[in-house]
């Protein structure tokens, strides 16, 4: 059945699994997984063992696993994360999807995530295929403008090659950024986690992967949802005080 969505909008069992009463057991079961990955046990056991025991859907265990971390990996992306206010003429690299498709996500109303280490994250899946929906233009110029004002230097997008349409996203983009003078390059690659894990560019992602590995990064992510759109669905999965309660 082909994809008719013209919104990055909300799942539609999203308003009772992760309705007000439920976020107590989740952010308990983030700590419980935390816990076990600071302790060297392997994720996809430690995840179902807490899903099990908190009898959590698919789709709740998806928004524990991308939310939470060990406390090494915690150490790790603090060190390294440069704030937005020292991104004035800096080089960005940019996760394209990850970048693009959360703030579109986040425009649309869909649930958003705030994970241990701070980064911002959607459940949203291509599935190998990008459709443009409603919300990407004005996502594109959000993340222009928003780069604009902080006075950020020239960007480089990367774009998975093996997803479908992202010859055509590279294109919009491009068009974009020369209609607002934006210094941007937009490029395809096969593996762009590979060249972002190496890159001496500031990196914009949030992919959990990335961050473990590259040299700086920068939470762009969330940071122009806080800022911009205060009214997105964000729902906080990592409180300190919580955390600190294993320590």
């Amino acid at each position: 059945m082909p994809d008719k969505r013209i919104h990055r909008g909300p799942h539609p069992a999203d308003e009772k699994l992760f309705a007000r009463e439920a976020i107590g057991d989740l952010q308990t079961a983030l700590a419980d997984f935390s816990l076990l990955l600071t302790k060297g046990y392997a994720g996809k056991s430690s995840l179902k063992l807490v899903g099990d025991r908190f009898s959590l859907t698919q789709r709740q265990r998806l928004a524990i696993m991308r939310s939470a971390c060990s406390d090494e990996q915690l150490a790790r992306r603090s060190q390294r994360c440069l704030a937005i206010k020292n991104l004035a003429s800096e080089l960005i690299a940019i996760d394209g999807y990850n970048l693009l498709i959360t703030v579109e996500a986040a425009m649309s109303g869909a649930c958003i995530f705030k994970g241990r280490d701070g980064c911002f994250r959607d459940l949203a899946s291509i599935h190998g295929t990008y459709r443009k929906v409603t919300e990407t233009i004005p996502a594109v110029r959000l993340i222009g403008e928003f780069l604009k004002e902080i006075d950020a230097g020239r960007a480089l997008w990367f774009l998975d090659s093996p997803v479908s349409n992202s010859g055509r996203l590279k294109t919009l983009i491009g068009q974009l950024a020369r209609e607002n003078n934006w210094n941007w390059e937009v490029e395809l690659l096969f593996s762009p986690d590979a060249k972002l894990k190496k890159t001496a560019a500031v990196v914009a992602s949030s992919d959990s992967v990335i961050l473990d590995v590259c040299k700086r990064w920068t939470n762009l992510a969330a940071e122009i949802i806080t800022k911009k759109l205060p009214s997105a669905n964000v729902i906080d999965l990592g409180p300190e005080q919580l955390l600190n309660a294993w320590k």
